[in-house]
């Protein structure tokens, strides 16, 4: 071949290639082009009976208080609408933040209920939609299923859950009947449907012994699931449940994996999900939660648990808020951890390994929350506590900590924002929602 002959043909086309090539590399994009706008995020904090909107900016980690919505009682937990139009929000004037009753006297408040809002699309603000729905005692958790069609509540005291109907413009309903004798265990504290909406695990806690009292046992207790109703299928109780605390739990959205908090016992464990849609009987794995669990202070307990939305990391809540009291007379912290336990999970086994232990920069994070992005971690350190520094007392004020969550999954902490708390009022619950 004379490439002398055949240059002249094929530099034009070459040359004409190389330019548009050039062109596309150094043109001005469209912004939309270079990379699409991230969703608008709306944090939700609960203090008190007090709910406050805040802005999340999630490049620089930080949080920018918006306007506020005041409930009828302390709110104790929210759940977003699926479409996330709407905010579930559960209150009560009784529970653990109220001062407890004389031994033997009649459960705690006689206000509960819960509120639907209307979330603004363009500015995360919350109206009031429909009427609240009076409910017969302290809810201590809500929750909506996969469809968006029902909302289930869990009672600690006396332990329950209802499930009520919510309409097409997302409206509370009423309670659907339920079969007689559902299996409720003792202190329920959260209620969860599963991804593929064929099972409910009503998580209850039980009580540790107290004051010459013998310990109520713990249990998982998973019903079947069909359009609101419930239907008794198991009770997971490992040891007949003593020394087993759950408190909440979280399910893998791809894999056949629950993971559970144990609270008294500074634990996570892992259950199988089953065919006959139900749990194996007892954990594939239990992993300690604290960094130094052979060093366990008075008042130490494990907390919520949430997975990173690519189901690769999960972060569990350590708290801990014990005191004694020093010669004046004032409760002083005693010690103990109060971080979020990082755990990077096998995806071929479900089995967790604890990557890290990051401090929450203040006392007893109750809750937390991830974006929906999973770029950003929110804990929020439940109450104002003295504590000894040496020859001194400093009081640590309740918080939002901002961490940034990295590609490996651990925590990076950006930011602190103290929230003036005391008494009843406290940060009891905060979520964070994608904007529709």
């Amino acid at each position: 071949m004379d490439i002398t002959r055949t240059w002249p043909r094929l530099a034009f086309p070459l040359l004409a290639l190389l330019a548009t090539f050039s062109m596309l590399v150094t043109s001005p994009r469209p912004a939309q082009a270079q990379s699409p706008r991230p969703a608008r995020v709306a944090l939700y904090a609960a203090l008190g009976a007090e709910l406050t909107e805040y802005d999340v900016d999630i490049e620089n980690a930080a949080l920018i208080k918006r306007g506020s919505v005041t409930l009828p009682a302390n709110i104790q937990y929210a759940w977003p609408h699926p479409s996330r139009q709407y905010l579930y929000v559960a209150w009560s004037n009784g529970g653990s933040s109220y001062v407890a009753p004389a031994s033997g006297s009649a459960p705690r408040g006689s206000q509960h209920g819960v509120t639907a809002f209307r979330i603004d699309p363009a500015s995360g603000a919350l109206s009031v939609h429909g009427q609240p729905a009076s409910l017969p005692a302290r809810p201590i958790h809500v929750s909506v299923d996969i469809s968006g069609s029902h909302l289930l509540v869990a009672y600690n005291d006396p332990s329950g859950v209802t499930v009520h109907a919510i309409g097409g413009d997302g409206a509370i309903g009423a309670p659907l009947t339920q079969p007689a004798a559902l299996d409720v265990g003792v202190y329920a504290h959260q209620v969860r449907v599963d991804p593929a909406s064929k099972m409910a695990i009503l998580v209850t806690r039980g009580n540790g012994p107290a004051a010459g009292k013998a310990e109520d046992p713990g249990a998982l207790k998973v019903f079947g699931y069909k359009d609101g109703v419930l239907t008794n299928r198991t009770s997971i109780a490992p040891g007949g449940g003593i020394n087993f605390q759950p408190r909440h739990l979280e399910f893998h959205p791809s894999r056949p994996w629950v993971f559970v908090s144990l609270e008294r016992q500074n634990k996570l464990q892992v259950y199988r999900k089953m065919q006959d849609e139900t749990l194996s009987p007892a954990p594939v794995f239990t992993k300690d939660s604290l960094a130094d669990p052979s060093h366990v202070r008075p008042g130490q307990a494990a907390g919520t648990v949430h997975l990173h939305p690519n189901g690769r990391f999960l972060y569990q809540a350590n708290r801990a808020s014990g005191t004694t009291k020093n010669l004046d007379g004032k409760p002083v912290f005693v010690g103990g951890e109060n971080n979020i336990a990082v755990y990077s999970i096998n995806q071929d086994t479900g089995e967790p390994a604890l990557i890290q232990n990051t401090d929450t920069r203040g006392m007893h994070p109750r809750t937390f929350t991830l974006d929906p992005s999973g770029r950003i971690l929110v804990a929020a350190n439940q109450m104002p506590l003295l504590v000894r520094y040496g020859n001194n007392l400093k009081t640590v004020p309740a918080s939002l900590s901002v961490f940034r969550i990295g590609a490996d999954g651990k925590l990076d902490f950006a930011r602190k924002y103290d929230v003036e708390a005391a008494g009843s009022k406290n940060l009891y619950w905060i979520g964070a929602v994608a904007l529709p």
